[in-house]
């Protein structure tokens, strides 16, 4: 089988110890193609417009692009505090030329309401978000989130409240293939996929519904995820998008080589897709 064109994207979560715009030159200096940019990377974030105009001016100098500000949480709470949220933060995406904006929902063992009441919220913040991004020519990134306490773990209720909706224009799926192996969702929707999130499990001691993000390291052999299993289905199906490094491990983060590190993922994923 011959190399498949892969066109990755790098996550600010790879390297979050760079700057936005020192991350930027990593993701040319690697031949990446696209970043997405993160509101929860400490001193690194991109949290205003003036930030994320400078980070705009980079990337088109750079021919890099900017994919996405990461994230909107918990948007399926929705109330007068989301939606002030959820339009600074579009402000923010517009102004650094971001395609679009990533949507989590939200992940507490206490929420009290019910599944009718979840659905609900559901289809009412997607309703307010169609308007909000669609305003400033925005794409809606949803990611279910697969943690045992996680309100919203199966792109099946995603894609149903979207479509209730008449969102399909507006929003894509975020397949993440450290939530879609907790989740153990069985569908994949490539053809309604709007980016991918990889990383790697490896500690075997750790099981699904253990797994947290701080286990989640870059690509590599011995992944419990089956990663590359999870890109070939959703390239087979059709998937011509994003491959974006998400790792959250400490150990990434520390690491004191991450330009090399991610490149060594890189080189993994090409040659195990071509296997």
């Amino acid at each position: 089988m011959s190399e498949p064109a892969v066109s990755f994207a790098l996550n600010h979560m790879a390297c979050p110890t760079l700057s936005p715009l020192a991350m930027i030159e990593a993701a040319k200096n690697l031949g990446i193609e696209a970043v997405e940019l993160r509101n929860d990377v400490k001193e690194n974030s991109v949290t205003d417009v003036e930030t994320a105009k400078s980070v705009s001016a980079a990337a088109e100098a750079a021919n890099i692009t900017v994919l996405s500000i990461n994230a909107l949480y918990p948007f399926n709470v929705w109330n007068d505090e989301r939606k002030a949220q959820a339009e600074q933060m579009a402000d923010v995406a517009a102004a650094a030329g971001a395609i679009g904006l990533v949507c989590c929902p939200l992940v507490d063992a206490d929420d009290a309401r019910t599944d009718v009441q979840r659905t609900e919220d559901l289809k009412a913040a997607l309703t307010d978000l169609k308007s909000i991004l669609g305003d400033r020519g925005l794409k809606g990134f949803v990611e279910p989130l697969g943690f045992p306490i996680s309100t919203l773990r199966f792109k099946q209720e995603a894609i149903d409240a979207i479509s209730a909706v008449g969102g399909e224009d507006t929003f894509g799926l975020v397949h993440d293939t450290f939530h879609h192996a907790g989740s153990s969702d069985p569908d994949f929707f490539p053809l309604q996929t709007g980016l991918v999130h990889v990383s790697a499990v490896v500690d075997r001691d750790i099981s699904f519904t253990d797994m947290l993000d701080g286990h989640r390291e870059f690509v590599m052999d011995g992944d419990k995820l089956q990663s590359i299993a999870q890109m070939k289905t959703l390239f087979e199906g059709g998937y011509k998008g994003y491959i974006s490094f998400e790792p959250f491990s400490d150990g990434v983060w520390q690491s004191t080589d991450p330009v090399g590190d991610i490149k060594a993922s890189m080189d993994y994923i090409k040659s195990a897709l071509s296997a």
